[in-house]
């Protein structure tokens, strides 16, 4: 991953409510929610929610299909694990930081 699209990525992810949907397209998995149940599980109000989710497509986290008359959005997961390896890339000189990262989370 080049750093302008790791920034991309991050700068889409630095506001509330698209970190929200993200989250929620995540935990949704592969067959993704639309529009009406993202607006449901993240509160956001249907005026803004295209916008937001623009940005997150624009950033190549988001994917989106027609099904019917609905439009179904999805995360990118590859899109999703290419960012985490590049922020994870050489992490901790090569020895696992694993243990850390768990006592971070459990407190």
């Amino acid at each position: 991953m080049k750093p302008s699209q790791a920034v991309a990525s991050l700068a889409a992810l630095a506001q509330e409510t698209r970190l929200s949907i993200f989250r929620a397209l995540v935990q949704a998995g592969g067959d993704g929610l639309a529009a009406g149940k993202i607006a449901e599980a993240v509160g956001a109000p249907s005026s803004t929610l295209s916008f937001h989710l623009k940005e997150l497509a624009a950033a190549g986290l988001v994917r989106s299909r027609q099904e019917g008359r609905f439009v179904i959005y999805t995360a990118d997961y590859a899109a999703m694990n290419e960012l985490l390896g590049f922020l994870t890339e050489k992490c901790c000189s090569g020895s696992s930081c694993q243990p850390a990262a768990r006592q971070r989370s459990a407190a």
